[in-house]
């Protein structure tokens, strides 16, 4: 990682492991493509609902979150939430 590059996977990380009941169930893969990031994100059966939260409202924050962190660089990050 470049100096002055934001850890969008430990930021990820981070916050989804304050949003759910089992932190150490979350786990974050990230696959680079030409002109996308994709992180995958993966949690307890349990936690989904927390996660995503009423109307999909939490993770359409952290998508929020991870996509403000990386304005200014040439990455696109996809946020996907796998069961």
């Amino acid at each position: 990682m470049a100096e002055g590059t934001p850890d969008l996977k430990g930021m990820v990380e981070y916050v989804s492991k304050a949003l759910v009941d089992e932190p150490d169930q979350v786990d974050v893969q990230v696959v680079q493509g030409d002109r996308t990031t994709v992180y995958e994100l993966r949690v307890a059966e349990t936690d989904l609902g927390k996660l995503i939260g009423k109307n999909g409202r939490t993770i359409r924050a952290v998508r929020t979150l991870l996509s403000a962190a990386a304005a200014g660089s040439e990455e696109r990050p996809v946020l996907e939430v796998l069961e």
